[in-house]
């Protein structure tokens, strides 16, 4: 049940709005009945991914011009990845690894690792290659990596693991991603494997780079919404100097909980409706209430690794893509998700792995 939960929540999804601020978040004290799976959820086979599951009503209605999708579902995917059996390739004059990949159907990032390869990945004519087995999703351009895994019922975060995917883990379109092959799950699980975390966010929230269209630049103004499927330029460095988001009471700090539960982040205690400001300079990848739990949820990535969140907010004022500048508003406080009161939920990442805030910003 508690799988099935949080994937209610996670299908709520928060409004995009093009030239205007999005409608409140709904708040813990507003929140509606949770759903219930469809028939016959539990009997489909393990490869096939679950029907759609309508979500709970939510408070705020979605005004004319949100997409129906969150961002990182945009474009939609298509299941159909290509079986490939084990099999052994000689090396012919001209091939590239992409070309093999190709060829073969396999992904050229699979060859390489089954190989020993590593970049420039030369090859040489006559040389034998193992070709590893495997299903593999052929990425177009505009998918995201959270899409993808759900297309197929399957945690993204498998998904990197299985293809040793890194920093900063942008797909490329003609791409070969490996997906895992699923074992028989309960519905909790399956609702679990679908269930959006702030890990896959940062992994797998962004829009398969093409070749042909290089990453858009951000915008200064919410009043000018990037298309969903476009790639963003984030920042390569960071500028440096955290600042407090909101001035109020620390009162979770990171780290273990005393229920044994851990806490990525710290949560200030603050007013409803109290501005929430950007910690550095940064660009908005992220606004919505996908991530069960954190309702209201703005990411900003800032440049040689950093990112920054803020969740259970009750109204965000950013658009993905916006340009924002540190002691910027990019929000107002709430009590959405799983808050405990009014309270902002403040998290860093180095990477993947999440930092004490509080070993960033300036003592008071």
């Amino acid at each position: 049940m508690r799988g099935m939960a949080f994937l209610g929540m996670a299908l709520v999804q928060g409004a995009v709005l093009a030239g205007c601020i999005p409608p409140p978040i709904e708040r813990a004290s507003d929140r509606g009945p949770q759903v219930s799976l469809p028939a016959g959820y539990d009997q489909l086979p393990p490869d096939q991914p679950p029907p759609p599951v309508a979500a709970a009503p939510a408070t705020s209605q979605a005004m004319p011009g949100a997409p129906a999708r969150p961002v990182w579902e945009a474009r939609p995917v298509t299941p159909d990845a290509q079986d490939v059996a084990a099999q052994d390739y000689v090396v012919q004059p001209g091939d590239t690894l992409r070309a093999i990949a190709n060829k073969t159907g396999a992904g050229s990032e699979a060859i390489a690792r089954a190989n020993g390869l590593v970049a420039p990945f030369i090859i040489k004519p006559g040389q034998l290659l193992k070709i590893p087995a495997g299903r593999y999703h052929l990425v177009r351009a505009g998918e995201t990596g959270i899409a993808i895994a759900r297309a197929y019922g399957v945690p993204w975060r498998q998904v990197v693991a299985d293809n040793a995917l890194e920093e900063p883990f942008i797909l490329r379109a003609g791409q070969r991603v490996l997906i895992p092959r699923t074992t028989p799950q309960s519905p909790a699980e399956r609702a679990d494997a679908l269930m959006v975390d702030i890990e896959d966010i940062v992994t797998g929230g962004e829009p398969a780079v093409a070749s042909t269209a290089p990453p858009a630049a951000p915008t200064t103004s919410p009043a000018r919404v990037l298309p969903p499927e476009t790639s963003v330029t984030t920042p390569a460095r960071f500028a440096g100097g955290w600042g407090w988001p909101v001035t109020g009471t620390v009162v979770r700090r990171f780290g273990p909980g005393a229920s044994g539960e851990r806490n990525d982040g710290i949560k200030i205690a603050v007013p409803l409706q109290t501005p929430v400001l950007a910690s550095a300079d940064g660009v908005v990848a992220y606004s919505g209430n996908s991530v069960a739990g954190l309702g209201g949820l703005v990411m900003l990535k800032h440049g040689d690794g950093w990112s920054s969140f803020y969740g259970h907010v009750g109204q965000v004022l950013v658009q993905r893509g916006q340009s924002v500048k540190r002691g910027q508003t990019i929000a107002l406080s709430g009590d959405s998700g799983f808050a405990d009161r009014p309270e902002l939920h403040f998290e860093l990442r180095k990477g993947r792995a999440p930092v004490d805030p509080l070993s960033q910003l300036p003592r008071r």
